[in-house]
């Protein structure tokens, strides 16, 4: 198990450097190859009253006009141990993890990133609570009730959460319980550190509009996880040796088909604490999509850049955790 989990660390660390190394092609090297120069780039640092001086200066303090290489060793060498920026007479140093400044209002990127990652982690993980526990629960009940009307009524409530979109589902919340009858009537994000059970109260709205699409996803993969497994020899061997339908059920059935679960589940909750756009924008909560969505309708290139490598640690952590929590499932994993 101890190898396991040294491979799995040093092919995480591998894949965040080969993430390093895509997102700053992506932002330094294909804009090149679509024809913009490093003058106009360094420009958008500058910003409107750029003169030939002060461009030249921004040039040759960010290194721009370093080979490629060396513009890519400046960036991990920011993210890993900071950065000494000088524009012009002004000279500033960006803490690490440094993505650089802000072409519109000039401040570093990270603090910004940081200050907003509790409002999509706190998004993120209230929904995940929700639609696991209720779609695994939805799943199971459906699959042991097969051809029921409770299964037809689970489905089909299933299939009408993978079909509405989340800003539906969201605004069809707000107009009900925020405007129409008035219980929830100022839905905004409160700290938990301030008010525990207002936080958990005012996230109520947002976290079941994201469960609903997600849980639906679990309740399908749950059911068909749980008919497959229901089926198998070993489960007829249980019940043959006189266990109880709920050991039968829970311990050799359910954990069976877990394993996919735990699988997506890795993956959807990454994505979500990389932002979770749509849901930030209904409801108006300044998190990391909404900084994401800022960027790149104002053009920031740091701040896209920054959520960018954000948003994908965090995925590869959470792809990591999932790799380690599926060989405390399944055995054959830790002995492959």
């Amino acid at each position: 198990m101890t190898a396991y989990i040294i491979r799995r660390v040093i092919a995480a660390i591998f894949l965040v450097l080969v993430v390093s190394a895509v997102t700053f092609l992506i932002f330094f090297w294909v804009p090149k190859l679509g024809g913009q120069t490093t003058t106009q780039l360094a420009t958008q640092y500058v910003g409107k009253d750029a003169n030939p001086e002060s461009i030249a200066a921004v040039k040759k303090n960010l290194g721009f006009d370093l080979p490629l290489y060396e513009q890519y060793w400046h960036f991990i060498k920011g993210i890993v141990a900071g950065a000494h920026y000088k524009f012009g007479p002004d000279a500033a140093y960006c803490h690490r993890p440094c993505f650089g400044y802000s072409f519109k209002n000039h401040v570093e990127v990270w603090p910004q990133i940081k200050q907003r990652i509790p409002i999509t982690f706190s998004l993120a993980i209230g929904a995940a609570v929700i639609w696991v526990v209720s779609g695994v629960a939805i799943g199971v009940v459906s699959a042991l009730k097969r051809g029921t009307i409770i299964d037809r009524l689970s489905m089909g409530i299933a299939l009408a959460g993978v079909s509405l979109p989340i800003f539906f589902t969201g605004l069809v919340l707000l107009g009900l319980f925020s405007y129409k009858w008035a219980i929830w009537q100022n839905v905004q994000y409160v700290a938990f550190t301030s008010n525990p059970g207002q936080w958990a109260w005012n996230l109520i709205l947002p976290w079941v509009s994201l469960a609903f699409l997600y849980s639906a996803l679990y309740a399908r993969l749950t059911r068909a996880g749980m008919l497959e497994t229901m089926g198998e020899d070993y489960i007829r061997t249980a019940r043959a040796k006189g266990l109880p339908e709920r050991v039968v059920v829970g311990k050799h059935g359910l954990r069976a088909a877990l394993s996919p679960i735990v699988t997506i589940f890795g993956m959807d909750f990454g994505l979500l604490i990389g932002g979770a756009i749509l849901t930030e924008s209904v409801f108006s909560f300044k998190g990391v999509g909404e900084y994401a969505v800022e960027g790149i309708t104002g053009n920031d290139l740091p701040i896209v850049m920054g959520v960018t490598m954000v948003a994908a640690t965090f995925i590869v952590v959470c792809n990591l955790l999932v790799d380690l929590l599926y060989a405390a499932i399944d055995p054959r994993v830790r002995f492959s």
